[in-house]
């Protein structure tokens, strides 16, 4: 760990899945159903919405689900969760696993009907059985974490690496932190930043936080600041508010990298606009020995950065 760095848990992140799959049609539909994917293609959701809503109530499916995505987003039609569950719900029935996995995640985050994790955990199951990664991933979420079920790290473990096997980052990081609480495990350090490397080379800034950690400790592998840097600085670029203020940390001290106070204010600046607490704190402190000119210097450069987008 960065002496006066931090560590914080790891975040799961949960999301309504939106990719445009392609289904086996039958031949007297594939003409509407193509003429709604192309008009959703091109963002010409209105058109899309009326396509895909009188085959999705004649039971096409790939129809139910699109439509129920439309609804959801608001993309051609008023937002309407109670809409959009009913599309994912009809398309679910049919064995649709992206609508599945939808359902589901409505279920756990409580769109358009109360949350119910047990509701959630039966989706994502369906869908996970069927080989959906999200659904996978997400049902390992809810082992690890106790969700709508009995907390439990080993069948938390089987479905992150159901997951990872299809290259899931967030599957491979958090394979990662179990390795390294040794949580359904036997604790590895090496085991732990092969999974993080992994998902980490997918630009998944949770595991660059994790492996700058990692190498700032010499947990896996040698202690080596300079490849901490490098792994705070990633995950710090896409906006991880504990990598840019370890990443400050570094800087301050000049670890890994030559010190540099006006780099250190910049991220320590956003840090704590990122909700890192800390990272307001240790701004002002180190506000106390920079002129004028560093500060102000400090500031325009926060006020013109924008995280990079994932690799």
């Amino acid at each position: 760990m960065v002496p006066g760095g931090r560590k914080v848990p790891p975040r799961y992140p949960v999301g309504v899945k939106t990719a445009i799959l392609f289904f086996s049609l039958c031949l007297p539909a594939l003409a509407d159903l193509a003429a709604g994917l192309q008009a959703l293609q091109n963002g010409d959701y209105e058109t899309a919405v009326k396509e895909f809503t009188p085959l999705a109530k004649q039971g096409d499916s790939t129809a139910q689900f699109h439509l129920g995505i439309l609804y959801h987003e608001g993309q051609g039609v008023p937002r309407d969760y109670k809409e959009a569950m009913h599309w994912f719900r009809v398309a679910a029935d049919q064995g649709e696993p992206s609508a599945q996995f939808n359902l589901g995640t409505m279920y756990h985050e409580g769109q358009g009907t109360p949350r119910d994790d047990k509701e959630a955990m039966w989706w994502y199951r369906l869908a996970a059985d069927q080989g959906e990664p999200s659904a996978q991933y997400n049902l390992g979420v809810m082992y690890q974490q106790g969700q709508g079920t009995a907390k439990d790290y080993k069948e938390a473990m089987h479905w992150y690496v159901m997951a990872a096997d299809q290259g899931n980052a967030s599957a491979e990081c958090n394979l990662g932190v179990m390795y390294l609480k040794g949580w359904g495990v036997t604790e590895d350090d090496e085991e732990a930043m092969r999974w993080l490397k992994l998902a980490a080379d997918r630009g998944d800034m949770h595991a660059e936080f994790s492996l700058g950690l990692m190498y700032a400790a010499g947990q896996g592998a040698a202690a080596d600041a300079k490849e901490a840097v490098r792994w705070f600085q990633a995950a710090a670029d896409q906006g991880e508010p504990s990598a840019q203020y370890n990443l400050g940390v570094m800087y301050q001290k000049g670890r890994g990298v030559h010190e540099d106070l006006v780099q250190a204010y910049l991220w320590f600046e956003l840090a704590g606009l990122d909700g890192e607490s800390d990272g307001d704190t240790e701004r002002d402190k180190l506000a106390t020995g920079m002129t004028s000119d560093q500060i102000a210097q400090a500031r325009q450069l926060a006020k013109a950065w924008k995280p990079k987008p994932v690799p």
